[in-house]
């Protein structure tokens, strides 16, 4: 179904930077071709799930840092980055959205109906046009890193809804810090951060709560081998409205703040 007519010819932005930090968007993008979204339903066309703004949060503070960014242009609903390519479930036991998803957050459908929902088919063909891409340029960049400073920090820049039913009970914490229950970064640098969010008081925080950590933070994240991987999920009302989906200029500062303080911990 759909043919190839929704290929790009770019699928991801990477800027290089100098320091042992590659920081990963993977839902930064909100783009979906006109041959999908003209299967959808309209809400859905808007990519609502999106992790809005994390680019223009995350863009000083690397070029500060001099980190490295991969950011995708394709929306989570063409394809989700954070997901297993085989699509098996990150959360076995409760309800996601999948490698594919044919729902939001919402639970609403994203398709007008079932015939125009992706067959499988159509499925590998996304994940050969834009998952495979983003994750060969991801363990690129990692390996470029490492063998420049023998280790390297995978950090992944996420964001949601503070109130998603569908997801989990009540409201998120501001900062949602996930490293796979310490699978995915060392003790030490987990401790650094955490003291972080414990010394900051404008933030609600947890550490590894509902969101410790998605595909990849736990595919890449190997300390032994010198690469520590952490996710950050932050609820969208500390620096936009979630309802418009504009960025809010007098809240991102401070949230840019707290984040900018976690990557130092990260190259500490």
């Amino acid at each position: 179904m759909g043919g190839d007519t929704w290929r790009m010819d770019a699928t991801y932005t990477l800027e290089q930077g100098t320091a042992p930090l590659l920081i990963s968007l993977p839902h930064d993008g909100s783009h979906i071709p006109p041959a999908i979204a003209e299967r959808m339903r309209p809400a859905a066309r808007r990519s609502p799930d999106t992790d809005w703004h994390v680019g223009r949060l995350y863009a000083p503070l690397a070029q500060a840092l001099g980190a490295s960014v991969l950011r995708p242009l394709a929306s989570r609903y063409v394809v989700d980055l954070n997901r297993p390519a085989d699509g098996h479930a990150l959360y076995p036991g409760r309800r996601e959205t999948g490698l594919v998803s044919t729902i939001g957050f919402d639970g609403e459908p994203l398709y007008r109906d079932a015939a125009a929902e992706p067959d499988a088919d159509e499925i590998q063909r996304r994940v050969n046009a834009f998952w495979r891409p983003y994750h060969e340029a991801l363990q690129q960049e990692l390996a470029r890193l490492r063998s420049l400073h023998g280790r390297v920090v995978l950090w992944e820049g996420h964001s949601i809804r503070t109130r998603v039913p569908m997801l989990f009970d009540g409201e998120l914490p501001e900062f949602n810090l996930g490293t796979a229950d310490g699978a995915s970064c060392g003790a030490d640098l987990q401790r650094k951060l955490a003291s972080v969010l414990e010394s900051q008081q404008g933030y609600s925080f947890v550490v590894n709560g509902r969101f410790k950590g998605g595909y990849i933070t736990r595919h890449y994240g190997r300390p032994g081998e010198g690469v520590e991987a952490i996710q950050l999920e932050l609820a969208q009302h500390s620096y936009m409205d979630e309802d418009s989906f504009a960025y809010a200029p007098d809240r991102a500062p401070a949230v840019q703040a707290v984040i900018e303080r976690l990557l130092r911990a990260c190259l500490g």
